[in-house]
């Protein structure tokens, strides 16, 4: 979804869910096991699955009885949503470029990019609907039209969407060889004794917490960031770009995060209490560039940072 999670292909969205049991989650029974590890999911509705023999250990459908143990891999196939209706709604969006394949968004902070659950409108999409005239991708699905890839809710700055599919397919391919140019600015906690680094970490759900992103070696996706210091604030902080080479969703605060600078203002990954009360992580995807799908020519979109961001980097610098 993307902080900038890649919708790479259609196969990004089949409904399959994959787990392998740990040594403390072993002896429970598996409806019991699955509302724990996936807490998106009712219990009810995890049991509708295993009798309709959706869920399976080790590649054979279980019963709700089924006690699961320690390395065991569990797979959830999930039914196909049921195709929706996305309303067009006059939402006010920041365009920076547009032409027949493509639309480059300004995206403001607290948009979400794609209804979902608990998201069902006044998303991007829903704004797009309205300003392209229904003119997107469909790729993705249609909960997704036009989307290739996407940034977290709170995170502010570049990201494209497409009109047609052979655009939207074009600069999926990549996204997919990590070819795309995508630098973010983000303020993080403690300063840095060195210029720059890299950090190589695979990430995958918390095991403690499905509802969390973490470095998990064990069931992981590879993901590598690559981090500039361009400014310590004050003793405490300090600016930094990030450049992604994969895009993995929540990467960069993970990744930051693991070398213990989680971001400002992310009270998932980071402290419980933000000193500065912003709505979400300071984060911005401010520099995104790839190859025209028409002109075959490399393009680079560029968005200045909000005014909270500049504001807070103000206060920083300026703190005594």
């Amino acid at each position: 979804m993307i902080e900038d999670e890649v919708l790479e292909s259609p196969e990004d969205l089949e409904q399959s869910l994959e787990f392998i049991v740990e040594d403390e989650e072993g002896g429970i029974r598996i409806d019991k096991y699955l509302s724990t590890v996936q807490a998106e999911l009712s219990r009810s509705y995890i049991q509708k699955l295993i009798e309709d023999g959706r869920v399976s250990a080790d590649g054979r459908p279980v019963k709700a009885n089924f006690k699961v143990k320690a390395g065991t891999a569990v797979t959830v196939q999930l039914p196909e949503l049921k195709d929706a209706e996305i309303v067009p709604e006059d939402i006010p969006i920041d365009i920076i470029y547009e032409d027949k394949d493509i639309i480059i968004i300004n995206k403001q902070k607290g948009l979400v990019v794609h209804p979902a659950a608990g998201h069902p409108g006044g998303t991007l999409v829903n704004a797009l609907m309205y300003h392209c005239k229904g003119e997107l991708s469909g790729i993705n699905g249609v909960m997704r039209p036009g989307i290739v890839h996407r940034i977290d809710r709170d995170t502010t700055g570049v990201i494209v969407a497409c009109k047609n599919d052979r655009a939207h397919q074009f600069i999926a391919d990549q996204l997919k060889v990590h070819s795309i140019t995508r630098r973010y600015q983000a303020i993080v906690y403690h300063v840095f004794k060195t210029d720059s680094g890299r950090i190589e970490a695979p990430i995958g759900r918390d095991p403690k917490d499905r509802k969390k992103m973490a470095v998990n070696h064990k069931n992981g996706k590879p993901a590598s960031t690559n981090y500039k210091v361009l400014e310590n604030l004050n003793h405490q902080y300090a600016l930094v770009e990030c450049s992604l080479e994969t895009g993995r969703t929540h990467q960069i605060r993970v990744h930051m995060a693991s070398i213990h600078h989680p971001l400002l203002g992310d009270t998932v990954y980071g402290p419980g209490k933000d000193p500065f009360q912003l709505e979400g992580q300071a984060l911005h995807a401010g520099v995104l560039g790839f190859i025209h799908p028409t002109t075959k020519e490399y393009v680079e979109f560029q968005a200045p940072l909000p005014d909270y961001f500049q504001d807070l980097l103000q206060k920083l610098r300026h703190k005594g």
